[in-house]
């Protein structure tokens, strides 16, 4: 699993919503560093920035062709981040599957009552 600063890198990087959409950009192949900037009103210094993070962060890396440079993403901190969340999203359905279990238990026990006071009241009125 990744350290924890490791970690700390790849949620800070995508804590941003910008660089988030970048990734899922680069989610369906290489880009350019132009190509990705393109549906963003920013700068290409300011995407370049962007870029910048996700890869200290480990989440793309980036190359030359000639004059091409692409980026590519790497899903590897992607998946250990979804591995350290994973571990609390068990600990939610098992507490959820836990809170079933206890209501449908109180459930029982308030059906139960209601059949006794049920059939107290019809011993009741069949004394009468």
């Amino acid at each position: 699993m990744k350290s924890p600063d490791q970690l700390s890198a790849t949620f800070a990087a995508l804590a941003d919503p910008t660089r988030r959409a970048i990734l899922e950009r680069l989610s369906t192949g290489e880009s350019s560093v132009t190509e990705l900037a393109e549906p963003f009103e920013m700068s290409l210094p300011a995407i370049t920035k962007h870029l910048k993070v996700l890869e200290r962060a480990g989440l793309i890396s980036r190359s030359r062709d000639a004059q091409w440079r692409p980026c590519r993403l790497e899903a590897r901190p992607l998946q250990q981040a979804a591995d350290w969340v994973e571990q609390y999203r068990r600990f939610w359905e098992d507490s959820m599957e836990r809170l079933e279990e206890y209501l449908a238990e109180l459930q029982s026990r308030e059906a139960k009552k209601d059949k006794e006071q049920d059939k107290d009241q019809r011993g009741k009125s069949d004394a009468k």
